[in-house]
């Protein structure tokens, strides 16, 4: 089947072909003609399986027609709310509206933290028929008048169970509480979890449940590799295959934000342009750091988990685990940014002894072992055991209870002890 198959309208296709796409991903498949014909809809999708044009491409068309019927998006009011956990997600996202509504009649704007509020008042003032925003600023700007929902037809929410994962779900209550009760909904998460469907219980009525692949199934075409590793010498090892296998563009993760920023340090003192992207990052420069990536003038991209979901990365080749993650579902996302689209991945993990417990959960959930291989030069001196593939069925670890998140999906913050006189 093609796109021409799935009744958009010419504008949407020729924007379509514009893309370079024929032929709709599965997700685009089950989703467009569930949300054409005004179904609420559950669909379990990981990134990169364009889910993004499975929502906007039909969202489009269902606006375009209503505003052909005379609804006309009113001052500070919004047709269509996309919310989503970051404000790289967010700004994708917005970016796909774009792209695809490029010769459409229909205005569109997003909203984050971490950036004034007063150019996103102004966008908001005369409405627009398109709102992506994140929880919080969403929030700001309804208490500030800016925003009204009395004309709202559509709810996306976007990777849900990120949210609840962030510490979003009262900002959630108090934006579903402001809502028009009529009106479609669309719900999509990488996994279908107990609290997932908690959460929609309240939200989607008579659903058209979808999923397009096994929950946590590594990218299929994604080569995975484990180098055993001390832990002093990981830096080393990273530094040295970048430059031996002349990667052009790696996405590098680490545990913490200070690994991020040390680690990206190292890189360019060994003359690899690096750049570090984390939370405590303004946004300015975290939107910077990834446009510079993307335009390869930036080789290495050092992130924590916050951008292991939603970075949108066209042809991202390699991915390094420079530590692995506490929660084994997080690999999963890690890798996740490399072979997409059809297109071949490489994803590495550099494993020292003491990750031997990560590594035993991590492949216990993919439910294969991963394959090892010693570089020259860097035999680990504490050695990391051997794998024993666990067979039982794996239970989801339950996140930590998150800690007190800024409206931007920052954390706050540690205040000054106060010392004693």
């Amino acid at each position: 089947m093609q796109f021409t198959d799935l009744n958009l309208s010419a504008a949407l296709l020729k924007a379509i072909a514009d893309k370079g796409y024929t032929t709709p991903s599965p997700i685009q498949l089950q989703a467009i003609p569930a949300v054409l014909g005004g179904r609420d809809l559950m669909a379990a999708a990981q990134t990169g399986t364009g889910k993004t044009a499975g929502f906007t491409l039909p969202l489009l068309q269902l606006l375009t027609d209503g505003a052909a019927n005379g609804r006309k998006v009113q001052p500070n009011q919004v047709r269509a709310l996309i919310l989503t956990p970051t404000r790289e997600l967010a700004a994708q996202v917005a970016e796909s509206v774009a792209v695809y509504g490029k010769y459409l009649p229909l205005r569109s704007t997003v909203v984050f933290g971490g950036v004034k509020i007063n150019p996103q008042m102004m966008a908001l003032r005369r409405g627009v028929d398109i709102l992506v925003a994140t929880p919080g600023r969403l929030l700001d700007l309804y208490q500030q008048n800016a925003v009204r929902f009395s004309q709202l037809e559509v709810l996306v929410l976007d990777e849900a169970d990120r949210m609840l994962d962030m510490g979003f779900i009262n900002d959630i209550k108090k934006v579903l509480a402001l809502l028009p009760k009529k009106r479609q909904n669309l719900l999509f998460s990488a996994t279908f979890s107990d609290d997932i469907r908690k959460l929609a219980k309240g939200l989607v009525n008579n659903p058209l449940e979808v999923s397009v692949s096994p929950a946590n199934t590594t990218a299929e075409r994604v080569e995975q590799l484990i180098y055993p590793v001390d832990k002093n010498r990981k830096a080393a090892l990273v530094t040295k295959l970048i430059l031996d296998n002349n990667w052009q563009q790696v996405l590098i993760f680490t545990k913490t934000k200070h690994m991020a920023n040390k680690l990206s340090l190292h890189l360019e003192n060994a003359g690899i342009k690096a750049a570090p992207i984390h939370g405590n990052k303004s946004q300015n420069v975290r939107t910077k750091a990834l446009a510079d990536f993307k335009a390869g003038a930036v080789r290495a991209l050092v992130a924590t988990d916050i951008a292991a979901r939603g970075l949108d990365i066209d042809q991202l080749p390699q991915v390094v685990n420079f530590e692995l993650p506490n929660v084994a579902e997080d690999y999963v996302h890690r890798i996740g940014r490399t072979g997409r689209a059809g297109a071949a991945g490489h994803a590495v993990s550099l494993v020292c002894a003491d990750e031997s417990k990560e590594l035993a959960g991590i492949e216990r959930l993919i439910k294969q072992e991963l394959p090892r291989q010693i570089l020259d030069g860097f035999t680990p001196v504490n050695v990391l055991p051997q794998s024993k593939l666990n067979t039982k069925p794996y239970k989801p670890k339950k996140p930590k209870a998150p800690k007190p998140e800024h409206r931007d999906g920052q954390r706050p913050a540690a205040r000054p002890a106060h010392r004693a006189k």
